[in-house]
């Protein structure tokens, strides 16, 4: 007999099956003799009450054997088979790319940037010297902008696509079983490379092509169908289906498009900082306690307020994390964050923004590039206000609402350096006042979150893609060209890893039936 139960422990043992077994014993009101063993299916943290407690969903087996799960699927070889040409190898490329070949079909990925291990090099000029290479830096290369930000993997995109599927799909490559258990799962920046690596492996090894430094110039389209794709060596690629997934910040692919009288739109999207706090406020004020101790795993947060009828609010929390620039040229400032698995640093940061509607940006409401001209134009501000050099734009938290110039900054994980001053001076006024409003209440809902201890960096703007590519709801193809699937985040489409992996074999699937 197989039973599932719910049960609750005290943070130390939360790991330590003898103590969980004899909970779900009472619990499921079954001798313990008779229990075989436990399952963890779901593990969350309780901090609603005053002591903070773990809640679990466990299976039982009763006068049974222990039923152990093998990750490892099986892919195909599909070699010979129909190609489809992928462009992008963030997380929706990469398991459109999986799911192309379990669907029989050839994938072709095309990557503009570097594998994961080159990429590295990159990052540490940008970090270091302050230099972005365009091609290849924290949005650009194998794995996209995930691989280099964060990995996490907690999604609200639930009826999209089977969120479950895609987590097996990462244990399969390397990741810890963890994720499938905790409620908001994290494989951190530190593991990503390795496990997009086995990825590509699998990809290889069925038949598929990952090629790298390899960059989209033209698509090739003939009376309304795909055809294939014109690189910028002047190369043509041919396939009947190209799938879309070049990430939110491949504005040349966007103008690519535009240029071919291929149908793109306007697109709301959210700006804002990134606000960094010692992790031992954040701590403090979730757990209601001086020290968190070694059996609690770093806080988060989750914050969100109305201000003047538009959302302020956090996300992409990276709890034990770091400010990361990432920007993809060399004039403009873009912070995002991330966090190693163990989530060990002293800092916690999240994105803080305002949603931006249309009508918030003056121009003309049928020019495709309104939302995205206002972004790059915050962007060159940031710069311009950091004194370059990646340098951002920074000020203390209770400094910037109350209308002063800090008189110095505290320490933060932002490596190429901060710089004091008026953030007035980089956002628009309306998204100024508008956080100005949202931290004090933030303050009044999270004890010890409204501070001068805290740091406000700019600019958290890439959000999502401020442009969306049209395609239709059930073939997912674009309206115009046939064979055409624009995925993932870039096209609008997605939030995070999941939503964009999600994604990626929602459009792999599109394109077999295509074919079909």
């Amino acid at each position: 007999m197989i039973k599932e139960v719910e049960i609750v422990c005290p943070p130390g043992q939360q790991e330590d099956e003898a103590i969980l077994t004899g909970l779900a014993s009472a619990a499921a009101k079954i001798p313990q003799q008779k229990i075989n063993g436990i399952r963890v299916l779901k593990r969350s943290i309780d901090a609603r009450g005053r002591k903070v407690l773990y809640r679990m969903q466990v299976r039982l087996f009763v006068d049974e054997p222990v039923q152990t799960e093998i990750y490892n699927p099986q892919y195909k070889n599909v070699k010979d088979a129909k190609r489809v040409i992928i462009v992008g190898a963030g997380p929706a490329g990469i398991f459109a790319a999986l799911q192309c070949i379990g669907q029989g079909l050839k994938p072709v990925i095309l990557e503009r940037g570097k594998d994961v291990k080159q990429r590295r090099r990159d990052l540490a000029n940008i970090n270091k010297q302050g230099l972005v290479n365009p091609e290849s830096n924290y949005c650009f290369g194998e794995g996209g902008a995930g691989t280099y930000s964060d990995g996490k993997l907690y999604t609200r995109s639930t009826k999209r696509g089977d969120v479950n599927s895609v987590l097996k799909t990462f244990v399969a490559h390397g990741a810890t079983e963890d994720i499938l258990v905790d409620a908001r799962p994290h494989i951190g920046t530190n593991k990503l490379p390795q496990i997009i690596t086995a990825m590509r492996e699998s990809i290889l090894q069925a038949g598929g092509e990952v090629l790298f430094d390899t960059k989209v110039t033209a698509l090739l389209v003939e009376f309304g169908k795909i055809k294939g794709v014109q690189l910028s060596n002047d190369e043509k690629l041919f396939a009947d289906a190209v799938i879309l997934a070049t990430g939110h910040s491949a504005h040349d692919v966007f103008r690519m498009l535009h240029s071919q009288d291929i149908l793109i739109e306007a697109k709301p999207f959210a700006l804002g900082v990134r606000i960094e706090h010692p992790q031992e406020i954040i701590d403090r004020a979730q757990y209601h306690c001086e020290y968190r101790g070694p059996d609690l795993p770093p806080s988060y947060y989750s914050l969100v307020e109305q201000v003047e009828d538009r959302g302020v609010f956090s996300f992409c929390m990276c709890p034990g994390g770091i400010i990361a620039p990432c920007a993809t040229a060399q004039d403009e400032i873009v912070v995002n964050g991330w966090s190693p698995s163990k989530r060990n640093n002293p800092f916690a940061n999240s994105g803080t923004v305002v949603q931006i509607n249309m009508e918030d940006v003056k121009g003309d409401l049928n020019d495709p590039f309104r939302m995205l001209n206002f972004q790059q134009q915050v962007e060159h501000l940031a710069f311009k206000a950091g004194g370059g050099n990646l340098v951002a734009p920074a000020q203390r938290m209770v400094d910037f609402v109350e209308g002063r110039v800090s008189a110095g900054l505290p320490g933060n994980s932002y490596l190429p350096g901060c710089k004091s001053v008026d953030l007035k001076e980089v956002l628009p006024h309306w998204i100024h006042n508008r956080l100005r409003k949202a931290l004090p209440a933030f303050g009044h809902k999270m004890k010890g979150y409204y501070t001068n201890e805290a740091i406000l960096v700019g600019v958290e703007s890439r959000t999502s893609s401020p442009i969306k590519i049209p395609r239709d709801r059930e073939t997912f193809q674009h309206p115009q060209v046939a064979g055409l699937f624009p995925c993932g985040e870039g096209a609008g489409y997605a939030g995070g890893i999941i939503s964009a992996a999600i994604d990626g074999v929602n459009c792999a699937d599109g394109a077999a039936r295509y074919f079909n």
